[in-house]
């Protein structure tokens, strides 16, 4: 599924070919659709899952491994225990298996109070009706230190769309199972996996061509620990990554991995 560099706009030209999405709405401001990838990639089943959620009408939640204490569960487990509906990983993490690599912060929980060099910053439950619900900062281009007092919650993870819609990932052969969170132009959430394993620039590209208005993008999670989860609206989906270059080259995984640190979301009274 790679685009080869000598292609240039031709190969980039064949991704708006993709039918609409059918979008299944499970309830008022949370909808669920699949894109089947084509042509039909070598590994993984060639689908991209995406949830897109409302931040007016549900709450967003940061859980950590580190805040509770009792190490890291499976994506499930998650749910089960923060009463959430849907989650993805909320970041890479450090080699304790608890620390997200970038800032992160609950409320009054701070998971690691460094900023690293990456430029994207998910913030989410405002503390004024000033600023959006839900957003993607894009360091680059707003003022990271006047929106970092206007919300309780924030993640920081490494930029795949800038806020100009460009993508900002070099290309590369290396390729793995993702997890995505993006903004689209009216300000939702969405949480996006994709089992097969791409190059991310490739995967990029393919999801700027799609008809989901996707504004901004940061990574969160490849291979094995890549973790989506959805219960809702009488629909299930449970998907977990496999291949990742270096690490497990194989489609075999079969489980949730536990991972330290979740997003996830609840219906708001």
């Amino acid at each position: 599924m790679s685009c080869p560099l000598f292609w240039g706009l031709a190969c980039l030209l064949l991704w708006p070919q993709t039918a609409p999405l059918a979008w299944d709405h499970l309830a008022p401001g949370l909808a669920y659709a699949e894109h089947k990838i084509s042509p039909a990639p070598a590994i993984g089943d060639g689908r991209v899952s995406m949830l897109r959620i409302d931040p007016v009408r549900y709450e967003m939640v940061l859980m950590s491994a580190k805040q509770t204490g009792d190490g890291p569960h499976t994506a499930p487990e998650w749910a089960r225990r923060g009463n959430l509906i849907a989650l993805v990983n909320a970041g890479m993490y450090q080699a304790d298996y608890a620390t997200n690599l970038g800032f992160m912060q609950h409320y009054d929980f701070v998971n690691n109070p460094r900023l690293n060099q990456d430029n994207t910053i998910a913030a989410f439950n405002p503390r004024t009706d000033d600023v959006p619900p839900f957003q993607i900062i894009d360091r680059t281009c707003q003022d990271w230190e006047s929106l970092r007092a206007q919300y309780h919650s924030f993640t920081q993870s490494i930029r795949m769309v800038d806020c100009h819609r460009s993508n900002r990932w070099s290309r590369q052969a290396k390729k793995w199972s993702m997890v995505v969170l993006g903004e689209d132009a009216q300000g939702r959430a969405l949480f996006i996996f994709t089992r097969s394993p791409f190059p991310v620039h490739d995967f990029i590209d393919l999801l700027l061509s799609l008809d989901i208005d996707l504004a901004k993008a940061m990574y969160l999670e490849g291979g094995p620990e890549a973790s989506f989860y959805l219960k809702s609206g009488g629909r299930s989906v449970q998907r977990f990554g496999s291949y990742e270059t270096g690490f497990l080259e194989s489609d075999e995984n079969d489980h949730y991995w536990p991972i330290p640190n979740v997003i996830g979301i609840r219906a708001k009274p």
